[in-house]
């Protein structure tokens, strides 16, 4: 998406495709101005008809070395924030996706786990819909954010507590054969 032209008013003015009733926002490594410009535009025309889905609220994405860039929850928060509205989210750690692939594949929570870097992502939703829960610790978790979540009384906390952890997902190898 491009600015049509070099004032506010003509951003306010550009043609809108009447066909669009959802505004999706996910990971995009080109997000600009002219495209939250144009997402509240089909929201506000829209009103509560038009939907404001995210895929996911991480904020932060690891990379090696302790370093991480922006992740897709800052992305939904600047549309949300814009629209003066929240998102539904469809991924973790919403249930919304894995209910559907349950419901799909006919999968039995008490045989799955959930294996995952994030606390407030993979294992919460794990913890939410009954799974057994991993925690590999390659990501933005630390073993010492699990203890104080272990050892408070507050539920909220508790719910991101994780049923095992290894340091890495390489640790599972061994478990899974030749």
């Amino acid at each position: 998406a491009a600015l049509p032209g070099p004032a506010p008013a003509d951003w306010a003015q550009a043609p809108l495709d009447p066909a669009v009733r959802a505004v999706l926002v996910g990971f995009d490594e080109h997000f600009s101005y002219a495209k939250l410009c144009q997402a509240l535009r089909y929201l506000l025309r829209g009103g509560s008809d038009c939907l404001l889905v995210g895929t996911n609220r991480d904020h932060r994405l690891p990379l090696e070395g302790g370093t991480g860039i922006p992740g897709t929850g800052c992305l939904v928060k600047a549309v949300e924030t814009a629209a003066q509205r929240e998102a539904f989210i469809v991924g973790k750690p919403n249930r919304y996706m894995f209910d559907c692939v349950v419901s799909e594949f006919h999968i039995d929570p008490a045989r799955t786990i959930m294996v995952g870097d994030r606390l407030d992502t993979d294992i919460l939703m794990g913890n939410s819909c009954g799974l057994t829960t991993l925690l590999t610790l390659t990501g933005v978790t630390t073993l010492d954010e699990v203890k104080g979540h272990q050892e408070s009384n507050c539920p909220a906390r508790q719910s991101l507590v994780p049923d095992y952890y290894v340091d890495s997902i390489a640790d599972l190898l061994p478990a899974l054969g030749d």
